[in-house]
């Protein structure tokens, strides 16, 4: 019995002492480190989404740049190949008519036509980063939001996704069905609300919005809601009525909450391409909005129209749909946008 106890005795002994010598030469460096663990794979960046997102755009532009930047000098038919792909990619005349003068001043006619796609990247930046893409904050809440747009624009998606952002962010959000015109929008609204935990206020299909929004914002101010986003209605066929609507409508929410509402939003449907650009001068005539939605950036071949909606209407783009998913909705960032749309490789 003894003897087995020695032996256990010793092995002990042998193997702590085999323990201290490996620590001892690992901390001196002797040993050769650890194999790496794994790598985590990265999530896709904000530029390998807009990549992604303008991936039709950029194909419709390709064959036309290549032709262009491909070119020996910026010569005048370089630019009259590049004035055609921006206005086909809808970035629209005036916009486009204005990059081409500030490139004209930016590269000299003996310089290779390659230098014209790292000017005109640099040029969309800069025009873009005009104007401030954060949404609106405030210091005492509730933030209101106020969302206007077309009906299939996809306004009440582009609602219920934000929602989901503000809670995510760990904010309370109340949701007012102010479209009170449309058929189905107010139980559109409602699933968005169930499934982002955000309660809505709405009254009967017919009823006066500015009612709606009028009960949603005491409510939430009672309840000391973080965030209150509002619906509207988007009826351009009755421009007046529309009109009449929405001036009631922020009438009604600025004697609530004054200041209110802090932001304004008019949702764009990237795919409408020129049309876009009407629906922007109406709604900023009427409704004094402060930024845009673009939805379905992905989807379409038009997305210069960021360029010209702001250039046209010195409205920032703040948010950009890049998927069907409800993480798709993204805050805009002129500098991924300008390098996945004019990036250095065809």
């Amino acid at each position: 019995m003894q003897e087995w106890f020695w032996l256990a005795l010793t092995g002990v002994a042998l193997l702590a002492s085999l323990v201290g010598f490996v620590l001892w030469y690992s901390r001196r460096g002797l040993l050769p480190p650890p194999p790496p663990d794994k790598a985590i794979p990265q999530g896709p960046t904000t530029l390998d989404r807009f990549a992604a997102a303008l991936q039709r755009t950029r194909d419709a532009l390709g064959g036309s740049l290549r032709a262009v930047f491909g070119r020996e000098q910026a010569d005048e038919e370089a630019y009259e190949g590049l004035e055609e792909a921006l206005l086909r990619a809808d970035v629209g005349t005036r916009a486009t008519t204005a990059l081409l003068t500030e490139l004209r001043g930016r590269v000299p006619v003996t310089a290779p036509a390659s230098a014209l796609r790292t000017e005109l990247r640099a040029l969309v930046r800069e025009r873009l980063l005009r104007h401030p893409t954060a949404l609106a904050t405030v210091e005492k809440g509730p933030l209101v939001i106020l969302v206007v747009g077309v009906n299939g624009s996809g306004k009440t998606t582009t609602i219920g996704k934000l929602a989901a952002r503000y809670r995510k962010e760990g904010r309370t959000v109340m949701l007012g069905a102010g479209d009170t015109f449309r058929a189905g929008a107010i139980e559109q609204l409602k699933v968005w609300g169930e499934r982002t935990e955000s309660p809505v206020v709405a009254h009967q299909e017919g009823a006066d919005p500015a009612a709606v929004l009028h009960d949603t914002l005491q409510s939430a101010i009672a309840k000391g809601v973080d965030v209150v986003i509002c619906d509207t209605a988007g009826r351009l066929q009755a421009q007046k009525a529309l009109m009449d609507e929405l001036a009631k409508v922020r009438r009604v929410v600025g004697k609530v909450l004054p200041g209110a509402p802090h932001e304004t939003l008019l949702v764009l449907d990237g795919t409408m391409g020129q049309n876009a650009f009407s629906q922007a001068r109406v709604f900023k005539e009427v409704a004094g909005v402060t930024g845009v939605a673009l939805t379905k950036l992905d989807g379409t071949a038009k997305g210069g129209v960021v360029i010209g909606i702001s250039e046209e209407f010195g409205l920032a783009v703040k948010l950009v749909g890049v998927g069907e998913k409800v993480d798709d909705l993204r805050t805009f960032d002129p500098e991924a946008f300008a390098a996945a749309l004019f990036p250095d490789v065809d």
